[in-house]
Formats: C-alpha cells, structure tokens, sequence
C-alpha cells in the first residue's frame, strides 16, 4: 500500500474514481455501474407485405412437372 502525502489534497465527487497516472497527476474518472437500464426506443410499426407462399410452391411444382414431361 502507498503512503498518504497530503489528506484532503482533491475535493471528491460522489460516483467518480481518482488515481494518479504515469506522469504523477491526479486524474478523475466517472465511475461505470452496471445497473443501469437505457430508455426502450419507440418501435416503428410496419405494414406487413402478405406474400402467398403457397401459390408460389404450387406455381414452381407445376413448372418442374411440366419441364420433365417434355
């Protein structure tokens, strides 16, 4: 553990981290916490493009039938 040279040295902020880098400053950081939860962003309702697949398949066995009799 290191010594304490001066108390009192930086007034501390409540959810900020204080450590003293390479160059022997005293640097502040915000805490990150986890718990946090972000504001759900409206979802944009889309018209659904109704597709018969189905219709589609049959159109497609029909062709393959008719391309093998030939």
């Amino acid at each position: 553990m290191g010594k304490i040279v001066v108390k009192n040295a930086v007034t501390r902020k409540p959810g900020h981290l204080y450590y003293v880098d390479s160059a022997g400053n005293v640097c502040e950081a915000k805490m990150a916490r986890g718990g946090k939860k972000k504001k759900k962003a409206a979802k944009k309702k889309t018209a659904k493009k109704t597709v018969k697949k189905a219709a589609k398949k049959t159109a497609k066995k029909t062709a393959k039938k008719t391309a093998r009799k030939r």
